[in-house]
């Protein structure tokens, strides 16, 4: 009798589809969803990046806007028929400055 009880426990330990009795399994994730990182602060990664990206993206805009007063301040400087070297050149920056941004706001 002690022999067949002591296979019985031993074949239900090894039995790995079976949980304990009083558990449950783990839910099922959704598609898509996924374990979330945390800092060691327990603050979640991924809104540490967001709000990262949307600094850097602020400063680029004060940047933008920097840009365009200096922009604007040549072109009234130089006249109505000449166009500065200069103003093509901060033309350039303006452009890379702003697809810059968009890059960012697009991730």
């Amino acid at each position: 009798m002690a022999a067949i009880l002591t296979s019985a426990v031993m074949s239900a330990a090894q039995d790995p589809q079976e949980p304990p009795p009083g558990t449950f399994p783990p839910a099922p994730k959704l598609p898509g969803e996924e374990d979330e990182k945390r800092l060691p602060d327990g603050k979640s990664q991924n809104n540490a990046i967001a709000k990262q990206e949307h600094e850097a993206a602020l400063k680029d805009a004060d940047q933008l806007i920097a840009l365009a007063k200096q922009l604007k301040e040549q072109l009234v400087k130089a006249g109505d028929y000449v166009v500065p070297v200069a103003s093509v050149k901060k033309t350039e920056d303006i452009e890379k400055l702003a697809r810059k941004i968009r890059g960012r706001l697009n991730q």
